[in-house]
């Protein structure tokens, strides 16, 4: 699964932007997108990401229904 942004914790600082190897985050109005196409779930989004805004689909599905 491919990484995604929680939109409430992103703060649009682009770290993700700058340590994402295959350019698949870009900002759109403020806001980090991840592109499904060149996302290779190798995590360095995640790990730059100081307010946790980065997971993966199935990791926030699990949230949502022990939440």
């Amino acid at each position: 699964m491919p990484a995604f942004i929680l939109e409430k914790l992103c703060r649009g600082c682009q770290r993700c932007v700058h340590a994402c190897p295959n350019n698949a985050i870009q900002m759109i109005a403020h806001m980090a997108v991840v592109d499904p196409e060149k996302c290779v779930e190798c995590e360095e989004c995640m790990e730059v990401c100081m307010q946790g805004a980065i997971t993966f689909r199935s990791e926030q599905k699990e949230a949502r229904a022990n939440g």
